[in-house]
C-alpha cells in the first residue's frame, strides 16, 4: 500500500515538474511532421526571438502568480513603457535615456500595481484590470492612435541584433532566467515567495514581510514588463498603440503550462520559458499552415481551459493520495 503511495507521489512530482517539456516535444514531433521546414535552423531562432518578449514577461508574471497572485495589466505595461521609450528616442536620440525611461516606467507600474494589492489589500485581479484598462489609455492618448517610427540603429539592435550568431533578445532571455531562477532558489527573498504563496497567515507568523513581499514581486513583474516593452519596440523598428495587447493571456498560459499552481507556493521559472515556447510554437504551425491568423486566439483559448483542468487535476490526485 505505502508503495502504490509512494509510486503515486512520484508520478504526481513528475508531471508538475515535466508536464510542459514533455507537451513540447510532443508539438515538435508533430510540427515537424506537419511542417518539415519547422525544424530548420531559421525558424527555430525565428520562434525563439518572437517568444522570447512574452517569456520575459512570463518570468515576471510566475513571480506573481506564485504569491497567489495575478497582474492583468503586464501587456500595457509594455505597451506604455514602449511608446514611452519610443517617444523619448525621437525627441533626444540619446539610446539609454530612451531604455532607462522605459524600464523606470516599468517599474514604477510595479510599484502602483503592489501598492494596491499588498498595501490597500485590493484583490490582485480588480486592482490590476483597472492599471490595464488606464494604462492603455495613456498609450492611445500619447500616442493619438499613430505609430512613432525607431531610426535609431543602436536602439534597434537591442531587438534585431545577433551577436556571434544569436539573436541578442534570446540572449536577454537567458540572462534574465539564470537571475530569477537564482532569486527564486537561492535567496532569502525566494524561500519568501513561495511560503507567502503557500500560506500567507503562516508566513506571517514566521516572520516573513508579507507586505514587502507582495510588493517586490509587482515591482520584479514591472520592471522585467519595461524590458520587454523596450526589446519589443526594437523588433519591430516602432512603437504602435496595440503593442503590447493581449500578451497577459500568453504569459499568464506561459506560466500555467508551466505548471505554476494559480493558487500560489508551487511552481519553477524554467517550465514558464517552456511554456511560452509551446504558444510560439502554435503561433508558428498555424503560419506555416496558412490558417487563419484569428484562428490563433481559439486555439490558445482552449490550451489555457486544458492547462488549468490538467493542473486542478493533478492537484485532486494529489489530495487523494495524501488522504
Amino acid at each position: 500500500m505505502n508503495n502504490n503511495i509512494s509510486t503515486k507521489k512520484k508520478l504526481i512530482n513528475f508531471l508538475t515538474v515535466w508536464r510542459a517539456l514533455i507537451i513540447l516535444l510532443l508539438m515538435c514531433v508533430v510540427a515537424s511532421i506537419i511542417a518539415p521546414s519547422f525544424l530548420s535552423v531559421g525558424n527555430l531562432f525565428n520562434v525563439i526571438r518572437q517568444i522570447s518578449v512574452v517569456a520575459i514577461i512570463g518570468c515576471g508574471m510566475t513571480f506573481v502568480i506564485l504569491t497567489g497572485g495575478i497582474d492583468l495589466s503586464v501587456g500595457s505595461i509594455v505597451g506604455l513603457a514602449g511608446v514611452l521609450a519610443a517617444g523619448v528616442l525621437a525627441a533626444t536620440d540619446n539610446v539609454f535615456l530612451a531604455v532607462g525611461i522605459g524600464v523606470v516606467i516599468g517599474i514604477a507600474c510595479g510599484i502602483v500595481n503592489g501598492f494596491f494589492v499588498s498595501v490597500c489589500g485590493i484583490p490582485p485581479f480588480i486592482a490590476t484590470l483597472g492599471m490595464m484598462t488606464l494604462l492603455r489609455g495613456c498609450v492611445l492618448v500619447y500616442t493619438g492612435g499613430k505609430p512613432i517610427p525607431i531610426k535609431n540603429d543602436i536602439y534597434k539592435y537591442i531587438g534585431k541584433g545577433e551577436p556571434l550568431g544569436i539573436p541578442l533578445p534570446i540572449i536577454m532571455l537567458v540572462i534574465i532566467f539564470i537571475i530569477a531562477y537564482v532569486i527564486l532558489t537561492y535567496t532569502r527573498f525566494g524561500r519568501s515567495v513561495y511560503a507567502f504563496g503557500g500560506n500567507r497567515e503562516a508566513a506571517r507568523l514566521s516572520g516573513i514581510p508579507v507586505i514587502k513581499t507582495e510588493w517586490l514581486v509587482y515591482i520584479i513583474n514591472g520592471f522585467l514588463c519595461g524590458i520587454a516593452g523596450v526589446i519589443l519596440t526594437a523588433r519591430l523598428g516602432s512603437a504602435q498603440s496595440t503593442n503590447g495587447t493581449g500578451y497577459e493571456l500568453d504569459a499568464i498560459a506561459a506560466v500555467i503550462l508551466g505548471g505554476t499552481s494559480l493558487s500560489g507556493g508551487t511552481g519553477f521559472v524554467l517550465p514558464t520559458v517552456v511554456g511560452a515556447l509551446i504558444m510560439g510554437i502554435i503561433d508558428n504551425i498555424l503560419t506555416l499552415l496558412n490558417v487563419n491568423p484569428h484562428a490563433t486566439n481559439i486555439v490558445k483559448g482552449a490550451v489555457i481551459l486544458i492547462a488549468v483542468l490538467a493542473d486542478k487535476k493533478v492537484k485532486d490526485l494529489s489530495a487523494k493520495v495524501e488522504d
